[in-house]
């Protein structure tokens, strides 16, 4: 695993994302200003990594050094290009199998998600640069090194991701309470994406509209609560049975 690390100062943070340096976020000094700064905005855009802006106080509190308003926090893993993982998983005549992950906070879950996501043989997970938790020292020890061998895709707009996944004929499917049809009905032997939402709002509007087909996952009684990464779990496994030619729930 990487070491996590601060990147201080303006033109340091412009050659570290320059030489391919992953960044996990980048802070601003609240009413930072100059050329510099213009143009780390322009890199962080190019490259979806998240801009939060900050208190003086704050960033008194990560460093003493004189840090011109902008303190950088590098990845832990390295972030991948959404087309460019779908071209490899394609190239090696695999079946593209992805999670996306919408407003899912809980390092924990992060990990725990990556960690069933590679055992079920999925390729790569999905994640928004804002929105979703950090992939930090916890969401990597949740995944028992999962996060650092699945291929992790940092979007700057899940909806855009929808749009590269359609254009490859990538399949969504949404977990959701309200559906009709049962996760065991789900046709997951197609190239398809799982998308999951957060615990409290399930999957955004925008996200569901966009997905091609919704399914929920029954259960006995009137307890209809799931721990998110719980429910990664089931679907997952259901993806990776119904895989390897077992189309009978229950068999």
């Amino acid at each position: 695993m990487k070491k996590s690390g601060l990147i201080i100062g303006r033109q340091p943070l412009i050659e570290a994302i320059g030489a391919g340096r992953a960044i996990d976020k980048i802070l601003f000094q609240r009413n930072v200003s100059g050329e510099s700064i213009g143009e780390i905005r322009k890199l962080a855009k190019e490259h979806n990594i998240p801009i939060q802006q900050v208190p003086p106080e704050k960033m008194q509190a990560i460093t003493r050094l004189n840090h011109q308003g902008v303190i950088a926090l590098a990845a832990l893993i390295d972030f991948l290009d959404l087309q460019t993982v779908i071209d490899h998983v394609v190239s090696q005549g695999k079946m593209a199998l992805f999670v996306m992950l919408d407003g899912i906070t809980d390092v924990r879950n992060i990990g725990a998600i990556a960690r069933t996501a590679l055992c079920c043989g999925a390729q790569a997970i999905i994640i928004p640069d804002k929105g979703v938790g950090a992939i930090n020292e916890e969401a990597m020890k949740s995944s028992a090194g999962a996060l650092e061998n699945i291929q992790v895709c940092r979007v700057g707009s899940l909806l855009k991701a929808a749009d590269i996944l359609h254009l490859n004929g990538i399949r969504m499917y949404t977990s959701e309470m309200k559906a009709d049809l049962k996760v065991y009905e789900v046709d997951f032997s197609v190239p398809c994406c799982i998308v999951m939402g957060s615990e409290d709002k399930g999957v955004q509007p925008y996200i569901s509209k966009a997905a091609d087909e919704h399914f929920t996952i029954p259960m006995a009684g009137d307890f209809d609560s799931l721990n998110v990464s719980v429910a990664a779990g089931i679907v997952l496994y259901e993806a990776m049975r119904k895989r390897m030619g077992d189309p009978t729930p229950g068999r």
